[in-house]
Protein backbone atom coordinates (compact mmCIF):
# COMPACT_ATOMS: atom_id res chain seq x y z
CA UNK A 1 0.00 0.00 0.00
CA UNK A 2 2.43 2.28 1.45
CA UNK A 3 6.23 2.38 2.09
CA UNK A 4 8.64 3.66 4.19
CA UNK A 5 9.83 6.18 1.51
CA UNK A 6 5.97 7.50 0.86
CA UNK A 7 5.88 8.41 4.80
CA UNK A 8 9.56 9.99 5.03
CA UNK A 9 8.37 12.19 1.76
CA UNK A 10 5.15 13.24 3.72
CA UNK A 11 7.12 13.98 6.79
CA UNK A 12 9.06 16.29 4.80
CA UNK A 13 5.84 17.73 2.62
CA UNK A 14 4.26 18.79 6.11
CA UNK A 15 7.24 20.36 7.58
CA UNK A 16 7.69 22.58 5.02
CA UNK A 17 4.11 23.27 4.39
CA UNK A 18 4.04 24.18 7.76
CA UNK A 19 6.87 26.33 8.27
CA UNK A 20 5.54 28.14 5.00
CA UNK A 21 1.85 28.20 6.99
CA UNK A 22 3.82 29.97 9.77
CA UNK A 23 5.40 31.83 7.61
CA UNK A 24 2.42 33.82 6.07
CA UNK A 25 0.47 33.61 9.97
CA UNK A 26 3.41 35.60 10.92
CA UNK A 27 2.40 38.66 8.71
CA UNK A 28 -0.98 38.83 10.08
CA UNK A 29 -1.58 40.21 13.37
CA UNK A 30 -3.09 38.51 16.62
CA UNK A 31 -6.25 39.87 15.89
CA UNK A 32 -6.50 38.67 12.52
CA UNK A 33 -5.10 34.94 13.38
CA UNK A 34 -7.44 34.45 16.14
CA UNK A 35 -10.57 35.94 14.09
CA UNK A 36 -13.44 33.45 13.91
CA UNK A 37 -13.24 33.03 10.56
CA UNK A 38 -15.62 29.88 9.95
CA UNK A 39 -13.05 27.28 9.82
CA UNK A 40 -13.86 24.07 11.70
CA UNK A 41 -11.79 24.83 14.78
CA UNK A 42 -12.91 28.63 14.30
CA UNK A 43 -9.61 30.57 13.41
CA UNK A 44 -5.99 30.59 12.01
CA UNK A 45 -4.40 30.11 15.62
CA UNK A 46 -7.08 27.77 16.53
CA UNK A 47 -6.44 25.20 13.18
CA UNK A 48 -3.32 25.09 13.80
CA UNK A 49 -3.50 24.24 17.81
CA UNK A 50 -5.76 21.64 16.48
CA UNK A 51 -3.20 20.22 14.31
CA UNK A 52 -0.57 20.06 16.66
CA UNK A 53 -2.91 18.27 19.02
CA UNK A 54 -3.58 15.95 16.65
CA UNK A 55 0.03 15.24 15.18
CA UNK A 56 0.92 14.87 19.21
CA UNK A 57 -1.48 12.64 19.67
CA UNK A 58 -1.11 10.30 16.95
CA UNK A 59 3.02 9.96 17.71
CA UNK A 60 1.84 9.09 21.29
CA UNK A 61 -0.58 6.03 19.81
CA UNK A 62 2.61 5.08 17.08
CA UNK A 63 5.46 5.65 19.07
CA UNK A 64 5.19 6.25 22.69
CA UNK A 65 5.98 10.13 22.69
CA UNK A 66 4.37 12.26 25.55
CA UNK A 67 0.30 12.66 25.01
CA UNK A 68 -0.92 16.18 24.79
CA UNK A 69 -3.64 17.57 27.16
CA UNK A 70 -7.20 17.36 26.77
CA UNK A 71 -8.78 16.09 24.02
CA UNK A 72 -10.42 17.41 20.50
CA UNK A 73 -12.92 19.53 21.67
CA UNK A 74 -9.79 21.72 23.65
CA UNK A 75 -7.59 20.97 21.26
CA UNK A 76 -8.26 24.93 19.51
CA UNK A 77 -6.88 26.30 22.84
CA UNK A 78 -4.42 23.84 24.14
CA UNK A 79 -1.97 26.12 22.69
CA UNK A 80 -2.64 29.90 23.61
CA UNK A 81 0.74 31.56 22.65
CA UNK A 82 1.94 31.88 19.39
CA UNK A 83 5.20 31.82 19.20
CA UNK A 84 5.81 29.08 21.72
CA UNK A 85 2.69 27.15 19.36
CA UNK A 86 5.38 27.85 16.36
CA UNK A 87 7.92 26.65 18.15
CA UNK A 88 6.57 23.31 19.51
CA UNK A 89 5.15 22.68 15.97
CA UNK A 90 8.67 22.77 14.35
CA UNK A 91 9.98 20.69 17.11
CA UNK A 92 7.33 18.24 16.46
CA UNK A 93 7.74 17.66 13.31
CA UNK A 94 11.60 17.61 13.43
CA UNK A 95 10.73 14.31 15.32
CA UNK A 96 7.92 13.59 13.13
CA UNK A 97 10.72 13.01 10.52
CA UNK A 98 13.35 11.35 12.52
CA UNK A 99 9.90 8.75 13.31
CA UNK A 100 9.62 8.59 9.77
CA UNK A 101 13.32 7.91 8.50
CA UNK A 102 13.12 4.84 11.37
CA UNK A 103 9.60 3.30 9.52
CA UNK A 104 10.05 -0.15 9.05
CA UNK A 105 7.83 -1.70 5.75
CA UNK A 106 6.60 -4.51 8.37
CA UNK A 107 5.10 -1.99 10.89
CA UNK A 108 3.22 -0.29 7.92
CA UNK A 109 1.75 -3.56 6.70
CA UNK A 110 0.66 -4.83 10.40
CA UNK A 111 -2.40 -4.16 12.32
CA UNK A 112 -2.28 -1.76 14.69
CA UNK A 113 -4.39 -1.33 17.92
CA UNK A 114 -4.98 2.13 19.81
CA UNK A 115 -7.98 4.11 22.17
CA UNK A 116 -9.35 6.59 20.50
CA UNK A 117 -10.03 9.71 22.01
CA UNK A 118 -13.50 8.81 23.28
CA UNK A 119 -11.85 5.93 24.98
CA UNK A 120 -12.95 3.68 22.12
CA UNK A 121 -10.47 0.65 21.24
CA UNK A 122 -9.94 0.28 17.38
CA UNK A 123 -8.21 -1.63 15.13
CA UNK A 124 -6.80 -0.96 11.48
CA UNK A 125 -3.60 -1.23 9.31
CA UNK A 126 -0.69 1.06 10.59
CA UNK A 127 -0.72 2.40 6.75
CA UNK A 128 -3.79 3.52 6.72
CA UNK A 129 -3.88 5.35 10.01
CA UNK A 130 -0.05 7.13 8.43
CA UNK A 131 -2.19 8.24 5.28
CA UNK A 132 -4.79 9.57 7.69
CA UNK A 133 -2.07 11.71 10.07
CA UNK A 134 -1.04 13.56 6.62
CA UNK A 135 -4.28 13.75 4.79
CA UNK A 136 -5.68 15.49 8.45
CA UNK A 137 -2.99 17.90 7.84
CA UNK A 138 -3.31 18.62 4.41
CA UNK A 139 -7.02 19.23 5.28
CA UNK A 140 -7.17 21.43 7.50
CA UNK A 141 -3.75 23.36 6.51
CA UNK A 142 -6.30 23.97 3.14
CA UNK A 143 -8.72 25.92 5.90
CA UNK A 144 -5.89 27.58 6.94
CA UNK A 145 -4.82 28.71 3.69
CA UNK A 146 -8.45 30.04 2.48
CA UNK A 147 -8.28 31.99 6.05
CA UNK A 148 -4.73 33.34 5.01
CA UNK A 149 -5.48 34.33 1.81
CA UNK A 150 -8.85 36.05 3.16
CA UNK A 151 -6.63 38.37 5.09
CA UNK A 152 -3.86 38.76 2.36
CA UNK A 153 -1.04 36.69 3.41
CA UNK A 154 0.67 34.10 0.75
CA UNK A 155 1.59 30.77 1.57
CA UNK A 156 4.05 30.44 -1.07
CA UNK A 157 3.73 26.92 -3.73
CA UNK A 158 1.61 23.88 -2.01
CA UNK A 159 2.16 21.37 -4.74
CA UNK A 160 3.84 18.38 -3.36
CA UNK A 161 5.83 17.24 -6.08
CA UNK A 162 7.22 21.41 -6.59
CA UNK A 163 7.84 21.57 -2.46
CA UNK A 164 9.44 18.19 -1.50
CA UNK A 165 11.89 18.38 -4.89
CA UNK A 166 12.91 22.00 -4.65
Amino acid sequence: MITPRYVQTMAAYNSEMNRRTFAAADTLDEAQRRAEDGAFFGSIHGTLSHLLWADAIWMHRFAGWEAPEGGIPGSASLHPNWDAMRAARFALDARIEGWAADIAQPWLDADFTWTNSRGKVRTSYAALLVMHVFNHQTHHRGQVHALLTRHGAQTADTDLPWVVSG
